[in-house]
């Protein structure tokens, strides 16, 4: 019997990602009735839970941090395709579609899932234990990557508003594209013990608990199958953006909240898997895949948006609001109190998720 529910579940992980993809297809452009719309969202979820299952597969056999950094590269290449697409396609009023969804992404990630993820470790095992010079270099990458893109622009005086001139743009790409190289290489190379969970006693856990690793084959299988799953993720979620933002201009609320729910959509998977990474006590991966989710955002946005800015005709912003800035500010004052002792409690989570739980409230009520 579990054997036959444990190939029920694979063949429906495997089925559930091509289906994403083909009602992509159908639905991808047009109005979409509210029944569609139902069936969208059942298929989305869906697509999320399949997304999480094969980057856990890819994981368990490649092992950290590798794992956690293809699902956080595979989610954000698809969603930079994504916002080049919609700044092409949407003219002047798209130019903070950029600064909006990489600091929602950063907002999301350094303290929605870093805040849930120490709750949920420090809860169900005491005290959620990390490497704190791993997650403290993700954590100056992330901060550097964020000051250096959407700080500056604010303050520059080349150009008139929030916004670069070509080679201050041209360096934050570079810039952007060094730092994110640096990190990886690091991560993988030089310094890969740094990423990997720990015991309670600081010792580096590089083997998983589980006993067989999949076959290659199997890896390469889920692989492709979680780049469908996670096409199906961005895509459905961009179709039935126009519902959202009926519901949200129906509820008086600003048209950047559009954006956040979107982005919650988009790093659902990954939210998921951390989580589960968490409730297992290997919060180091949890970290892994929040932070480097911000910092793959941030580092593969900007220079993709730059280069599309040769072509768009209207103005690029990405200079934050003062708002946004002091919370920015307040996330990595805390994020740097959180990892450097290198274990956390439940307070620490809950401070996070309280300034997660600001910025959503700020989004709605400016």
């Amino acid at each position: 019997m579990i054997v036959r529910l444990r190939s029920l579940l694979t063949q429906w992980t495997a089925v559930v990602p091509v289906v994403a993809v083909v009602l992509l297809a159908f639905t991808w452009g047009r109005d979409l009735p509210g029944v569609i719309v139902a069936l969208v969202t059942l298929v989305l979820a869906g697509a999320v839970l399949a997304a999480v299952h094969h980057a856990e597969v890819i994981a368990h056999r490649v092992g950290e941090p590798f794992g956690s950094l293809v699902l956080a590269i595979a989610v954000t290449i698809i969603e930079v395709a994504l916002i080049v697409t919609l700044m092409v396609d949407g003219g002047p009023k798209s130019s903070t579609l950029a600064r909006d969804t990489v600091f929602a992404a950063v907002m999301i990630t350094c303290n929605g899932i870093v805040g849930l993820c120490l709750l949920v470790a420090s809860l169900r095992h005491g005290l959620a234990v990390f490497n704190a010079e791993g997650t403290g270099a993700a954590l100056a990458t992330v901060a550097t990557l964020a000051t250096l893109s959407l700080v500056f622009p604010t303050f520059t005086t080349s150009r008139p508003g929030p916004e670069f001139s070509t080679t201050q743009l041209t360096f934050a790409a570079l810039a952007s594209l060094v730092l994110y190289g640096l990190f990886v290489t690091t991560q993988t190379v030089r310094h890969r013990d740094y990423f990997l969970p720990i015991t309670r006693l600081g010792e580096v856990i590089d083997v998983d608990e589980h006993a067989n690793a999949p076959s290659a084959r199997a890896a390469g299988i889920s692989l492709g199958l979680l780049t469908l799953a996670l096409v199906g993720v961005v895509g459905l979620a961009k179709g039935v953006s126009p519902t959202i933002e009926s519901g949200v201009e129906a509820a008086g609320m600003p048209q950047s909240v559009v954006g956040v729910i979107i982005a919650l959509l988009v790093l659902l998977p990954e939210t998921i898997a951390a989580v589960r990474s968490a409730r297992r006590d290997r919060v180091q991966t949890s970290l892994n895949l929040a932070l480097g989710s911000a910092m793959a955002s941030i580092g593969l946005t900007i220079p993709a948006v730059a280069l599309a800015s040769v072509w768009l005709s209207g103005p690029l912003v990405l200079g934050l609001s003062s708002t946004h800035m002091v919370l920015l500010a307040l996330t990595v004052v805390v994020s740097s109190l959180t990892v450097v002792p290198g274990r956390a409690t439940p307070l620490q989570g809950g401070v996070h998720l309280v300034v997660f739980a600001a910025y959503l409230e700020l989004a709605v009520t400016p």
